[in-house]
């Protein structure tokens, strides 16, 4: 199964596979059919029933043009007879086609079947004109299908061609490319599995009573069933064992990560009466929710431990996460150790930085005259600071000061040391790669590795949490804390020009009560986008520049308006950020700088512009921004979709659910799973051909048990082969570095 395909194939279609990124003879026989074709196999006696697909050969024995009676135009009717019964075929546009189609030419037609008056019709079939001894015909014509099939057979080497290679009862047809059309595919397949025929059956990754345990069939019989299918229940019998395969796959690969970080050892971090935790739950002026109770327990399980905590902590927009990570952070700082928190963009770790400094006041001031006693100190780490305040951060890292460092992609440098790191805690996991969580985990002390915390506020359902993040210990808070506002969501159609009005109406109104708001749009507007909006019409969306000079025009120019996005110089960015926190900025107008982890309590609106520029979970992100302070929320939706179109159901949706749960089961239903599955990805193809992370949570977590037992006994498969060979075959190498990753 891991041999190349250039043992069995010729080179030429080799280079054609490799273009779909299938190298090896396991990538092949695990290559999907995307549907199947049901052919009628014609008998002598037998006429097709009408929707029948049926593939014809024989011979033409009429052929002309036919005005059409109700219409301007003509079409081309066909007669062909195979020996036993005549068909017709008929043609539109076939002007072409008329030239190739003459009395007495030998050809192949294949296509849906209906009855008329008793005569057997076929309308705009496949077809191809074969070669039948004369000179002018020494080769195939005709439309793509049957003649890439007859190519292939007759590179087969069969003088003839014979229809029953390939006129099975049922065909597959598979994901194909310019290059390489689905009959290649097809017949590359079976020549391996010709060539496999007669030789010991492929290595089953499953024992007999495993098999039975599972009700699956064998890995080569399933192998052979998808390609070579006789009947439905082949192709269902075969999709479960290879379905199965593909999750096994998957969460061996993570099994092992997690088995294996149990071995590492990592500072042991207890509570501590009366340190900086206690300190800080004594301060808060309000009682944690139920369920971050829940989560803040669990998190100082693991920390007490001494093998390093992997966990994930998801959680609603609002829920209290900050909170949470900054709780364990303490304990953790508590026991004489440092943590640092990752964060994606220079807006959320500022805001980080701030939201942790204004939680812990006099805690946090380590080193100054008001500094509370046993008190940390927090450090800001981004790649746009001034040299003389990174040198100072620097030091504060490296000689212990900070107890807390807070940072972007720029704690990643190499130049970036710590005294005693014990614990990472990666916001927006989304955003970063194993690799990276990895390369702070590196910088521990003494051979010992941090804990690890990843946050996300993207809600992720169960199946995909098992699989993309299969290898961390999972946390989920739902609950908001008490106190907090509800948001009210509408879709405003931009085709009624009152209802737009009316809506920035209704933030004059929020912005006159004394509250601010948020203006979202999908892009800046520079010279860059203009030249990718004119190459493309589609993307002739309203830009954060034309929004903002609009609205400082029109009906909200007598208030204080700013604009915010990501190109900005950093300190411009966290100017218009605090100036915004305290309250001197009644509306700004952003891009989605600001989807995660801004909090300014006294924003109660936002107005998405062209919502349907953004998924489901990113606009139920953002709406997350408002409603966070004691004043109810209210985000409106901008949309030129039409009323019946698949964003305006996202939209809708939005407008429906707060519950970010749901909202995720939504958006995954209407992404491919390629897209889901980026993380397992390798040259944009996905390496999941059966597995479907939205409808098989049975199979994954039944996968997930089986390949826990095993790679618990046996760490580095030695023993299992089969399963070892498995998962090179389904995450082929390359593939299994792209997972790394990400």
């Amino acid at each position: 199964m891991t041999d190349p395909l250039e043992a069995v194939l010729d080179p030429k279609i080799v280079e054609k596979l490799a273009g779909l990124q299938v190298h090896t003879v396991g990538e092949l026989l695990r290559y999907a059919p995307r549907r199947y074709v049901r052919h009628g196999q014609l008998s002598n006696d037998e006429m097709p029933i009408d929707d029948e697909w049926v593939t014809i050969v024989g011979r033409i024995t009429g052929s002309k043009m036919i005005s059409m009676r109700k219409r301007h135009g003509q079409f081309l009717k066909v007669t062909v007879s195979d020996g036993n019964h005549t068909y017709e075929a008929n043609f539109f546009n076939a002007r072409f086609i008329q030239q190739k189609l003459k009395s007495g030419a030998r050809v192949m037609m294949a296509g849906k079947v209906k009855s008329f008056r008793g005569q057997v019709q076929l309308s705009h079939p496949e077809w191809a004109v074969l070669p039948d001894g004369e000179p002018e015909v020494d080769h195939v014509v005709g439309s793509a299908m049957l003649s890439e099939m007859y190519a292939m057979e007759a590179a087969d080497g069969e003088d003839e061609v014979d229809p029953a290679g390939f006129d099975r009862a049922i065909v597959p047809i598979y994901p194909a490319s310019k290059e390489i059309q689905t009959w290649h595919i097809w017949s590359a397949i079976r020549r391996v599995l010709t060539a496999m025929d007669g030789g010991d059956p492929i290595p089953d990754a499953l024992t007999e009573s495993q098999r039975a345990a599972h009700e699956l069939i064998g890995t080569d019989d399933a192998l052979h069933r998808i390609h070579l299918p006789e009947t439905d229940d082949d192709i269902d019998t075969a999709r479960a064992r290879l379905k199965f395969d593909e999750a096994l796959a998957i969460q061996t690969v993570l099994a092992q990560r997690r088995i294996a970080g149990r071995a590492e050892r990592a500072p042991s971090c207890p509570h501590v009466d009366g340190g900086l935790e206690d300190q800080l739950l004594a301060r808060l002026p309000f009682t944690l929710t139920d369920g971050q109770q829940t989560v803040v327990a669990e998190i100082a399980d693991d920390l007490s431990a001494t093998s390093p905590m992997s966990r994930l902590l998801q959680g609603e927009v609002g829920s209290g996460k900050t909170l949470v990570s900054l709780l364990a952070m303490l304990r953790v700082v508590d026991n004489g150790h440092q943590c640092a928190i990752l964060a994606p963009t220079e807006v959320l770790a500022a805001q980080h930085y701030r939201t942790m400094r204004k939680m812990l006041g006099d805690l946090a001031e380590a080193g100054e005259l008001t500094a509370a006693e046993g008190a940390t100190k927090i450090a800001l780490l981004t790649g746009s600071m001034k040299t003389a305040g990174r040198r100072q951060t620097l030091l504060d890292v490296v000689s212990g000061t900070a107890g807390i460092v807070v940072g972007t992609h720029a704690l990643l440098e190499e130049n970036v040391s710590f005294f005693d790191l014990g614990m990472v805690v990666v916001d927006e996991q989304h955003r970063f790669g194993v690799e990276q969580r990895d390369v702070l985990r590196g910088r521990g002390r003494d051979g010992l590795m941090p804990h690890c915390l990843v946050m996300t506020a993207t809600p992720i359902p169960r199946t995909v949490a098992m699989t993309v993040f299969g290898d961390l210990d999972t946390s989920v808070l739902t609950e908001l804390p008490r106190g907090r506002q509800p948001i009210s969501t509408s879709v405003v159609p931009t085709g009624k020009k009152d209802w737009v009005d009316r809506a920035w109406a209704r933030a004059a109104e929020e912005i006159s009560k004394g509250r601010q708001v948020y203006a979202v749009c999908s892009r800046i507007g520079d010279d860059d986008d203009k030249k990718s909006r004119d190459a493309d019409p589609a993307l002739k969306t309203v830009s954060v520049l034309d929004q903002y000079e609009e609205l400082l025009a029109g009906p909200l120019g007598q208030y204080r308006l700013a604009l915010l996005h990501g190109r900005l110089p950093a300190d411009e960015k966290n100017g218009v950020m605090d100036a915004f926190g305290r309250g001197e900025i009644d509306l700004v107008v952003s891009t989605t700088v600001i989807e995660v982890g801004v909090d300014v309590p006294n924003a109660t609106m936002m107005v998405i512009v062209d919502a349907e520029r953004f998924g489901v979970s990113q606009l139920h992100q953002l709406r997350g921004r408002v409603g966070r302070g004691g004043h109810p929320g209210l985000c409106l939706l901008m949309t030129g979709s039409a009323p019946i179109s698949q964003a305006m159901q996202r939209l809708r949706a939005v407008e429906k659910s707060n519950d970010g749960f749901e909202l995720a089961r939504v958006d995954l239903e209407q992404r491919r799973e390629g897209d889901i599955l980026g993380s397992i990805q390798s040259g944009g193809t996905s390496s999941l051909r059966f597995l479907s992370l939205i409808g098989d949570a049975e199979v994954i977590a039944d996968a997930r048990e089986l390949a826990e037992d095993v790679v618990g006994a046996d760490l580095e498969l030695t023993e299992h082969r089969a399963l070892a060979e498995l998962v090179d075959a389904i995450l082929a190498p390359q593939k299994v570095e792209y997972l790394d990753k990400s």
